[in-house]
Order: C-alpha cells, then sequence, then structure tokens
C-alpha cells in the first residue's frame, strides 16, 4: 500500500516537473489516483501558472476542488475532469473566462453547474453519464460561444430531452435511448 502510494506521489512529481522544465501550457495529472489537487503544486507552479492553458484531471477520485485551484489556474483554456467522483463546482469557476472546454462526464453531478452559464468562452460542455435531472437552457441559450452540451446518460426529465432542442442554437446531445423512451411512450 505504502509503495503504490509513493509510486503515485513520484508520478504527480514527475509530471508537475516536466510541465515546469518544459514551460508547457499542459498539467496532465490524469489517473494519478489524486483524492485532492495536491497544495505543493501551487508553490512548484507558481512562475508558470499563466502559461499552463490545459489541465488534465481525469480518473482520479477527486470529490472537490477548491476556490484556489480556480483563481490559481485562471489562464485555463481546457480543463478534463472526467471519472472522478465531483458533485459540484466552486463558485470561483466562474473567474475562468478565458475557458473554451470542461469535461465533467462521469463523476456525480446531480444538479447541472450553472456557474458555468457565466463563462463568456465556453464552447463545450461535457457532462456525459452524471445523475443530472434539470438544466437551465435559457440560461445556456445566452451563452455566446456555446456549441455543444453533452447530457447523455443523465436522467433528464422529459422537457428538457423533447422540448428544449428545437429552442437551442447549440447542439444538445442526449442518449437515444432516452429520446426512443420518449416516443414510445
Amino acid at each position: 500500500m505504502l509503495k503504490k502510494m509513493g509510486e503515485a506521489v513520484a508520478r504527480v512529481a514527475r509530471k508537475v516537473n516536466e510541465t515546469v522544465e518544459t514551460d508547457s501550457d499542459t498539467l496532465d495529472l490524469a489517473g494519478c489516483q489524486l483524492v485532492s489537487f495536491p497544495v505543493a503544486i501551487y508553490k512548484v507552479l507558481r512562475n508558470v501558472v499563466r502559461h499552463i492553458h490545459f489541465i488534465d484531471l481525469s480518473n482520479n477520485e477527486l470529490h472537490s476542488l477548491t476556490n484556489k485551484f480556480m483563481t490559481t489556474f485562471s489562464h485555463l483554456r481546457e480543463l478534463y475532469l472526467e471519472g472522478n467522483a465531483l458533485y459540484k463546482l466552486p463558485d470561483e469557476v466562474s473567474s475562468l473566462h478565458l475557458l473554451k472546454i470542461i469535461n465533467l462526464s462521469r463523476n456525480q453531478f446531480r444538479d447541472f453547474p450553472e456557474k458555468l452559464t457565466a463563462l463568456p468562452a465556453l464552447e463545450t460542455i461535457n457532462l456525459e453519464e452524471n445523475l443530472i435531472v434539470d438544466v437551465p437552457v435559457e440560461k445556456l441559450d445566452a451563452m455566446p460561444s456555446l456549441k455543444c452540451v453533452n447530457l447523455r446518460l443523465n436522467p433528464l426529465n422529459a422537457e428538457v430531452r423533447v422540448i428544449a432542442k428545437p429552442l437551442i442554437k447549440f447542439d444538445l446531445l442526449v442518449s437515444s435511448e432516452e429520446a426512443q423512451s420518449d416516443s414510445a411512450q
């Protein structure tokens, strides 16, 4: 057990050092068994944080992200958080004004993270395979850059699945099984 933890810590350290040494715009900590974002990383990245535009924290064990994470990485363009145990985002997610893509698929969201609707550059929201029933369609439709919202494999209510589609200007992706069950009723 301790050996596995040590290997995971070493992998995170290696990836963070690689980002710093190469002055990369990407921080890839996917599959690192993280249960939280390591506080020490903020200090290590302090001189390059403005250059980081892509963060991948996919397939970890994250239950939440902190306000500090959002405000520190305010220059993000893409944020990949799929395959975690997230159920909400901090209010400071609204500070990610340059964010274009957020992937929150395969998490535990019961409510649509409405703070995302305040992000002017956001083009793609992936919330596939969560527990979302209702969606703020009007707020999403008012987003100037939004192109696609993926809500496949969510227990969406009929209004979102059927009524919203013809009223919106972005692609709303829902499961074909859901659409078929609606038409059968």
